[in-house]
């Protein structure tokens, strides 16, 4: 029989990669660090080469150390599957679910969602993590989160996505600017104008570049946003006009706010929400039956359904 790896073996590998140091490695493996140490070297012996080079005060994995390290955490996911799926079944769903949301989304969906999942399924623990559509999507990939709800990814066929619904994105002015007093605005009005956006990694910023594109504004960079709440704060002071999904506008906006909420004529002013996972995981039926538990959830908060 071949040699293969033992998956202990795998778990210090990565957790060396990710801590860059034999001794925070061996503490969160909860072992010695000569046990660690001495089980990475003989399995770069067993392999015949070396993973990490190891330089003074700092480890770093090789090229091929590389290459192993990301294969390890997919073998370590896919034992944690077979074990989650094992002891749990269909019944919780798993039993456990790391889910990476975006926050543009999640914040705003969930509390609806999470206290009819803990009805349906008493013994389901949801792990989340907020983070940036891009990073969920890596996560994802990577093996580190095991399902992610947000915008549709750009990752291809390397994930599955399960589109819930279809949410409205808005373009918000202050009452007092030239647009602010209409239900709507033509996209050749926005020329020269001003759009504040969030940073790189969020979607909303990808539709404000395409947006700034096809109408002649500009999309000010040096503005960016941390969140949504701060772009609809920097609005209400005039410094210039951005983008806000449906459910967050529904959720934040009110009325004193000083905000107008305006549909962009002649603009695919749309953006497609759901879950998505790893191709070919092995959990995947547990993730597409919390697609469908969503949708009743998509149903009362009135999105357009998937």
């Amino acid at each position: 029989m071949p040699f293969r790896p033992r998956h202990r073996q795998l778990e210090y590998v990565v957790a060396l990669a990710e801590t860059g140091h034999f001794g925070t490695a061996a503490k969160r493996c909860h072992v010695s660090q000569p046990t660690l140490s001495v089980q990475v070297a003989l399995l770069e012996e067993q392999l015949g080469t070396p993973l990490f080079d190891r330089t003074r005060g700092r480890v770093i994995p090789t090229a091929i150390g590389e290459r192993v390290i990301a294969s390890a955490r997919a073998v370590l996911q896919a034992l944690d599957d077979i074990v989650a799926t094992a002891a749990t079944g269909a019944d919780n769903l798993g039993g456990l679910i790391r889910l990476g949301v975006a926050p543009t989304f999640g914040p705003y969906f969930l509390p609806h969602l999470l206290p009819v999942l803990h009805r349906r399924y008493p013994g389901l623990q949801i792990y989340i993590r907020e983070e940036r559509p891009s990073v969920i999507e890596r996560e994802v990939t990577a093996g580190n989160l095991d399902c992610g709800l947000g915008p549709q990814p750009l990752s291809g066929s390397v994930l599955t996505f399960r589109r819930l619904c279809r949410e409205a994105i808005y373009l918000g002015a202050a009452r007092d600017h030239r647009l602010g007093e209409g239900e709507s605005v033509e996209i050749g009005q926005l020329r020269g104008e001003r759009l504040l956006t969030l940073g790189r990694g969020h979607q909303l910023f990808e539709s404000a570049r395409a947006l700034a594109a096809a109408s002649g504004a500009q999309v000010r960079e040096d503005y960016e946003g941390t969140s949504l709440d701060a772009l609809r704060q920097m609005v209400i002071m005039g410094m210039g006009l951005s983008l806000f999904p449906e459910l967050y506008a529904r959720s934040e906006f009110r009325v004193q706010d000083h905000i107008a909420l305006l549909k962009v004529e002649g603009w695919p002013a749309t953006r497609d929400m759901g879950f998505f996972w790893r191709a070919g995981n092995n959990r995947a039926a547990h993730f597409d039956q919390l697609a469908r538990e969503s949708e009743g959830t998509c149903r009362e908060l009135g999105l357009e359904p998937g």
